[in-house]
């Protein structure tokens, strides 16, 4: 199959843009991924996730189009959590008349539409910027989980996720290639007490929690089931996740291998990195993965700037 899709990564670490000379190989901007279509009618972008990367991305894209007409774009966006829409304001193509930018996200339980949730933090007194005064013509559209085709033969699959807010993870299809992203997430668990002894205990809610949380994830390995390409929230070790990060809504890098081994993934990309990860304690952890690995599946660390063919 000839390669269909181009995926760079703007940004690869979680919660806080992490700049500094040990964080130089893997890169400290949040999340942003860059999906181009090649195959398509046209040359088709989707970005997913507008976190401090997108800044670089955006000044790629105007010095791409200066002189070629406006910029037609669209955002996906994951949750609304500060470090997946912080670069926002910073994306150069928002200042242009004539951009066209379409930005999609989950329907929170929140009131407020999600043009004032992305909006709120360009006000005044976050920002020298209103959202009123922006050039572009900048549509928000509400997303849920479901099916959606996109045009030029694209369908996007969303899945709701474990995570604090509500957060979605996508299965993008296109041309027999799937590519998944589930970033800010961690394994379904029971909620109600298994201990007996706890005075909380109460037999048939955590049988029932059991059997939630299973089905859960089983729906999760489904949702991954034979892709191409999985990009995977791997905040913590699993030592880490087991001494107080469980809730937290990030996963351990050993469950994201074991998830994607079961659902028959090609290529594993680890993302969202802990801030205070460095590079070495990365290289470290992907050297041990690696040497123990049994399974023909690839592993790579998601790097600021790396571009992947599927």
């Amino acid at each position: 199959m000839d390669s269909a899709v181009e995926i760079k990564f703007w940004g690869v670490r979680g919660s806080i843009p992490s700049p500094g000379p040990e964080t130089v190989k893997y890169g400290g901007n949040t999340v942003c991924l860059e999906l181009r279509f090649k195959a398509a009618d046209r040359n088709r972008q989707i970005i997913i996730d507008a976190g401090s990367g997108i800044r670089n991305l955006g000044d790629a894209l105007i010095a791409d189009h200066l002189g070629n007409g406006y910029i037609r774009t669209e955002i996906y966006l994951t949750h609304t959590h500060l470090d997946h829409i912080l670069g926002l304001p910073f994306f150069a193509p928002i200042y242009f008349p004539g951009t066209q930018l379409k930005i999609h996200g989950p329907i929170t339980c929140e009131a407020d539409p999600l043009k004032d949730v992305i909006g709120g933090q360009m006000s005044y007194r976050y920002f020298p910027v209103r959202q009123e005064e922006l050039a572009a013509n900048i549509d928000y559209i509400d997303l849920k989980e479901g099916r959606y085709d996109l045009g030029d033969k694209i369908t996007l699959i969303a899945k709701y996720l474990n995570h604090p807010l509500l957060a979605l993870g996508y299965r993008i299809e296109f041309q027999g290639c799937v590519i998944c992203t589930a970033f800010d997430t961690e394994p379904f668990y029971n909620v109600f007490s298994m201990d007996p002894a706890d005075p909380d205990y109460d037999e048939l809610l955590s049988a029932e929690g059991n059997l939630a949380a299973r089905e859960e994830n089983f729906r999760m390995e489904a949702f991954f089931q034979g892709a191409d390409l999985l990009i995977h929230d791997g905040q913590y070790t699993l030592a880490e996740y087991e001494s107080g990060k469980k809730g937290w809504g990030h996963s351990p890098i050993e469950y994201a291998v074991e998830t994607a081994k079961r659902a028959a993934v090609k290529r594993l990309v680890i993302c969202h990195h802990d801030p205070l990860r460095t590079d070495s304690q990365i290289d470290d952890i992907a050297k041990q993965l690696r040497d123990g690995q049994q399974n023909p599946m690839e592993i790579i660390f998601a790097r600021e700037g790396m571009t992947l063919v599927v």
